[in-house]
């Protein structure tokens, strides 16, 4: 089974604001299988940074990827905590991303880790984040 690691990142100019998501899913290789961003419109960021997992489930998905072992790395603690089962999620809108992501991770991808990274290790994510929201202003 491959192993594929996905990098994902999340943002909102002026929190909540202009939001945008990323992320990139490379094979253990570090070779980039596919990139991808969606502007979000008015959103928080950590909302954004749940919509960034969900973006690379759908795309880890769109290439058949559901049975191999997934990392993901995003660069939000409290996503990653919450996702672990580590701390509760107490906002009602971050309540239905966690709900989606959760459906998504069940129904369809048994072999997921969740993963935190420092930022300066998932500039790439940022970057397509970053655009999202440029092209959303």
């Amino acid at each position: 089974m491959e192993h594929i690691i996905i990098f994902t990142d999340g943002g909102a100019r002026n929190n909540p604001g202009p939001a945008g998501a990323g992320a990139i899913i490379t094979n253990e290789k570090g070779e980039v299988l596919k990139e991808a961003s969606k502007y979000l419109g008015e959103q928080t960021n950590n909302w954004a940074e749940y919509e960034a997992v969900i973006l690379g489930l759908e795309e880890a998905k769109s290439l058949g990827l559901q049975k191999h072992k997934i990392e993901f790395n995003v660069d939000s603690q409290l996503v990653q905590q919450q996702l672990l089962g580590n701390y509760r999620v107490k906002e009602p809108g971050l309540i239905k991303q966690f709900a989606r992501v959760r459906n998504i991770l069940d129904s369809d991808f048994p072999h997921v880790t969740f993963t935190h990274v420092r930022r300066e290790y998932n500039k790439e994510a940022d970057r397509l984040a970053n655009e999202a929201m440029d092209r959303g202003v």
